[in-house]
């Protein structure tokens, strides 16, 4: 295959990765690892510079990682002063003036001027931080391709090859400056995913997250607890009095009223570490917490209990609980401990308790069975007569 067809098909291959992945990670992965083999590279990385912060911050790593890169480091970070061939580019727009050109770094600063390698459209600064970067980690030289979105510096793409490797040239540099295009317009559409993904697994008005998006966690928590013995504990809330708010002083205030019963939930919910907060729809919410014990979780549904007799409007909420760390029997399913979670809660509604009713505990016997109602309207069933709010 010709130099030029061996380019080209290295083009589609990263963009067919690139569109293939499901996750920003997979996207980030795709791209270093696709501008690597493009070029020749031992070594990839894509970065992201923050100008709130005034760095830039490496999101993968790919390939041959010297000692310390992880290949997606928590905190690798580099502050944009000590950076000076990308200060031109950082805080301009290029519309309609193409991408702004690639440059080659080399292990021997020197060396690239003697190459001819600066970038047509002027000379950049010399790095000495990218040079000394090259020397410590063993490498040769490096080849640096801005990434812009919408006409604007978004990052960079940076590929690097082992001392004792070709040099990268002016060529190079070219075919990588078409490299991060391509992998601008991957994050472009990457990006457009988790916006979709978000919206489908977020209520708008609150902004917590929905019934789906519980769903498909429950499901995985519950895979864990039989699995491994994880315990899993829901929470389940229902709003009082949000009809007589609505009627009363008009849907706006009721809408509020659920947003600042949301921002309670999310508040106390905090303290546990992997929980999900969520609005089911309507006045109901819920609570889902993986590893915390049993009790952790009631206290904090004590909590929420008496976070909300405090709101302006409504009048409380009724709480239940039903947790894999308490006596309700084997948990087979995910909608077996929804539907305890649901119970408890309509017992806290009828009795007006102000306090959680937890599923198991008080002496009480589960006897649920482990069988999924088939629609939401069955789970409604399963409530009987709701008392007047």
């Amino acid at each position: 295959m010709g130099g030029e067809e061996a380019r080209l098909q290295a083009v589609v291959s990263l963009a067919q990765a690139m569109a293939a992945a499901q996750t920003p990670r997979d996207c980030w992965r795709a791209a270093a690892l696709g501008a690597r083999e493009a070029l020749g590279g031992s070594f990839a990385a894509l970065s992201v510079w923050e100008r709130e912060r005034g760095r830039l911050r490496v999101l993968v790593n790919a390939g041959e990682r010297a000692e310390g890169e992880e290949e997606f480091p928590e905190s690798e970070t580099y502050p944009v002063h000590e950076f000076p061939e990308i200060a031109q580019f950082l805080h301009e727009r290029w519309a309609g003036g193409g991408e702004p050109d690639a440059w080659v770094e080399t292990a021997d600063g020197a060396e690239r001027d003697a190459a001819g390698t600066r970038p047509a459209h002027g000379s950049r600064p010399y790095c000495h931080q990218r040079v000394t970067a090259l020397r410590r980690r063993g490498r040769g030289c490096c080849v640096v391709a801005p990434v812009v979105l919408h006409g604007r510096a978004w990052g960079e793409l940076y590929v690097a090859r082992p001392v004792g490797a070709p040099v990268f040239g002016k060529a190079d540099a070219d075919f990588a400056t078409v490299l991060a295009a391509v992998v601008a317009a991957g994050v472009i559409q990457t990006r457009r995913l988790e916006e979709v993904r978000k919206l489908a697994f977020t209520d708008p008005l609150t902004g917590l997250a929905n019934r789906r998006a519980v769903d498909a966690r429950l499901d995985e928590a519950v895979e864990a607890h039989r699995a491994d013995g994880t315990v899993v504990s829901l929470m389940v809330c229902d709003l009082n009095g949000l009809k007589r708010v609505n009627d009363t002083h008009g849907h706006e205030v009721g809408d509020r009223l659920l947003e600042r019963f949301g921002s309670v939930l999310s508040l106390c919910g905090a303290i546990l570490p992997d929980t999900l907060v969520a609005r089911l729809g309507g006045d109901e919410f819920c609570l889902l917490a993986v590893g915390p014990e049993a009790d952790a979780v009631v206290r904090v549904a004590t909590e929420v209990c008496a976070r909300a007799a405090g709101l302006e409007f409504g009048d409380g909420v009724a709480c239940g609980v039903a947790s894999t760390g308490d006596p309700i029997g084997p948990v087979h399913s995910a909608r077996r401990l929804f539907r305890l979670a649901d119970a408890a809660q309509y017992r806290a509604k009828a009795s007006r308790s102000t306090r959680p009713v937890i599923a198991g505990r008080d002496g009480e016997v589960v006897r649920l069975a482990d069988s999924p109602p088939k629609s939401a309207h069955d789970r409604r069933r399963l409530r009987g007569n709701r008392p007047k709010r």
